[in-house]
Order: C-alpha cells, then structure tokens, then sequence
C-alpha cells in the first residue's frame, strides 16, 4: 500500500466513521477500488478507526474529564452515564468477540456491504419520519440515557457488526427510538464510540500485527492513516452534530440506498472485483471510470 491510499482510506475514514453511513462499508469499497484485499489491508480497514477514536477523545475532552472527576467524587450522574456506556458496550463487544473471525470472512465483501447500506437507507427513513410525527416531546440530555435505554442502544449496535450496517447509525437509531433527541442520541453514540471502537483496533491488532509489520509499506500507511483520519474526524464531528439538528437522518438514509444500489448494479455488471478474485493490478478499475474514491463519501 502506498502513502496515496494511506491517505484516501485515512479521509474515507474521517469523513464517515461518525456519519451515519459506515466507515468499514466504505473503506471495504475503497479498498476493492484500490485493489488492496490482503489480510493487511482488511486489518488495516479496522485499526484505522483508532484515528477517529481519538477523535471523540479531543473533541469531548471537557465531558470526559467532567466524567472521570466525577467518578472519583462519586457523583451520581456521571456514575450512570458510566454505566450507561458500560450496559451499551457490552452486548456488541460479546458478539465481537465471538464471531470475529467469521464476520471478517463472509460480511468483508461489497455485497453483504451494499445489502447492509440499503437495509439501513430505509430504517433510517422511516425512523426520522416517525420521530418528526411523534407528538410526545423527545428527552434531551445524556442523564435521561436510563440503564434499559442504554442496554436498548447496546443490542442495536450489534447490527453493527455487519460491515455497511454503520455503527453510528444502528446507535443513534436505537437512541432516537429509545425517545433521545437527534443531539443526544448522537452525543452517546459518539461516545460510546471510544470503548467500542478503542475495544475492536486493539483486539484486531493484537490478532493480525505480525501480518501488519510483515507487509511492506502497511506499518507506514497505517500511521499515515491515523493520522489523517484522525484530523479529519475532528472536524466532522461538529459539523455532523448541527446537520443533525437541522435535517435529521433522512439525507443519510437516501444517499446509503443510492450507493448501495450502485454497488450492486456494479457488481451485476462485473465491475467491482470480489477478496477470490485477489488483489486487482494497479492499472485495472473495479468501478466504472467516472466514480472516484473521493466520491464514495
């Protein structure tokens, strides 16, 4: 891999991991596009989530802090939130573990992705539609995440797993549908980013860091990856957060169907290469000429 698609994944990642349109979905189209279907290139496909992990970490710094401070003060709001994140994380962090291996092998593919991106287009449509014509006032603020509405939000992001499903989207979804508002609901998932995403790169580095440092070039472009990932995270996080406010999940939902159908045409018309097929030599495209990497966000 070289520093160009270090660089494109790092911006793909950063652009979509906290936009309701799933980052490993794209990353799994991009890396098609690029040729880059080696076990490397998979893993890197996780760990360089990290980047955006980090991400949530600057951007709610103060939350964080407040947090940590009040666990030692034994605060009662930040002790539920705690637990909140704990009762959310767990559920999708059993079936992670159980089923990692598998889920790599069969779901790491464009067609599982494109199904998942469409499934999900439509849930997203008909969840802002019914919350729009919902006459009861949505709670806002995390200390309404009660311990049920947390376990709620926790077996939505199982659905996560299947790459193209989104975990931003199955969270803020399950939040929305537990009575959050968009804000809060996607203040949790952001949050609920950091052990759960902090949790997958690790464990799937630990796993696959000896196929890493034997690939050439993969440990360079891992670290240009983090890095820009991370930059662009930043500031999508903000930006995504008053879009929300504003529009909802709708426009999200559309542009999911839309990609996934086009994966699908692609790959009816032989365009888009499938991990047998192998890695696709450099002159060759998977998708048809005037797509660009950039345009997959």
């Amino acid at each position: 891999m070289n520093w160009l698609d270090a660089v494109l994944m790092g911006v793909i990642e950063g652009l979509t991991e906290f936009l309701p349109v799933s980052s490993t979905g794209h990353l799994i189209l991009l890396g098609d596009r690029l040729g880059q279907n080696s076990p490397a290139a998979k893993t890197l496909e996780i760990v360089i989530q990290l980047g955006a992990v980090l991400a949530v970490v600057v951007y709610y710094r103060r939350r964080l802090r407040d947090m940590l401070v009040g666990l030692v003060r034994k605060d009662p709001a930040a002790i539920r939130l705690t637990v909140a994140l704990a009762m959310a994380f767990f559920p999708a962090a059993l079936l992670g573990l159980l089923f990692h291996k598998a889920i790599k092998e069969l779901l790491f593919k464009p067609a599982p992705v494109a199904g998942a991106l469409i499934v999900g287009g439509v849930v997203m449509i008909a969840v802002d539609y019914g919350r729009k014509r919902r006459a009861t006032e949505a709670a806002d603020g995390l200390e309404h995440v009660s311990a049920e509405k947390a376990l709620g939000i926790g077996i939505g992001q199982c659905l996560s797993l299947w790459p193209g499903a989104s975990r931003s989207m199955t969270t803020i979804v399950a939040a929305e549908m537990a009575g959050l508002t968009p804000s809060t609901a996607a203040d949790f998932s952001f949050l609920l980013a950091i052990p759960t995403l902090g949790a997958a790169t690790v464990y799937d580095l630990a796993k696959n860091y000896k196929t890493l440092a034997s690939t050439p070039g993969a440990m360079n472009a891992l670290a240009i990856g983090l890095l820009v990932s991370f930059v662009v995270a930043l500031l999508v996080i903000a930006a995504f957060l008053r879009y929300l406010k504003r529009f909802g999940l709708t426009p999200f939902g559309i542009y999911r169907i839309l990609l996934g159908v086009l994966v699908l045409v692609l790959l009816g018309t032989g365009n888009v290469p499938t991990p047998a097929d192998g890695p696709a030599p450099a002159p060759v495209k998977s998708l048809v000429d005037p797509v660009s990497p950039s345009q997959l966000v």
